[in-house]
């Protein structure tokens, strides 16, 4: 997997360093396959999709993927578990125009991971990771928690765009607070 730099056209709520993250900051900094990360630590690794369809992605999303913001591309979005607990929920945002080619396969991916497919290729080009502190406003807050009774006041969340021969996706992780517990 290598690793290339881009324009950062999006909101400064993201940031390069996950300043101020503190048990989180060894999950977050890590630039390598976070679900193989899951699998080697827990007994049980499973992925329940929550959502996938067409949509609309958020306009930092599509200024970072090269899309108009009324542009429709696929929305993925999953929980990764590790013994039965959730740990992460995943975002992940597919333009139209990444779903021909080698990538066509991630229209009908199910349960399985998208990592396990990103990290699997070695033409795959990642951007350098981006961080923020997701308050309750945040729509990735909400969504992360939805049918949450007792939320925290914030999650730590790591973004960053993959390319394969020009085909993008971005893929944004929330760190749920069961993953410390565990």
């Amino acid at each position: 997997m290598k690793t290339r730099s881009r324009p950062n056209p999006h909101s400064s709520s993201w940031l390069p360093k996950p300043a101020g993250s503190g048990a989180y900051r060894h999950w977050l900094a890590d630039a390598g396959s976070l679900t193989s990360r899951l699998q080697a630590g827990c007994g049980c690794f499973s992925v329940e999709r929550l959502h996938q369809g067409w949509g609309f992605a958020e306009r930092d999303e599509a200024a970072l993927l090269g899309m108009r913001h009324n542009q429709r591309a696929l929305l993925r979005e999953v929980i990764l578990c590790c013994d039965g607990r959730a740990v992460v929920f995943a975002h992940s945002v597919l333009p139209r125009a990444s779903l021909r080619g080698e990538w066509q396969q991630f229209k009908s991916l199910g349960s399985r991971p998208l990592g396990a497919a990103l990290f699997g290729n070695p033409q795959v080009v990642r951007t350098p990771l981006t961080f923020c502190k997701l308050t309750p406003r945040h729509t990735l807050y909400r969504r992360a928690l939805a049918g949450v009774a007792s939320k925290p006041e914030c999650l730590w969340a790591r973004r960053s765009v993959f390319t394969l021969k020009g085909a993008a996706i971005l893929v944004t992780e929330v760190f749920l607070p069961e993953l410390l517990a565990r």
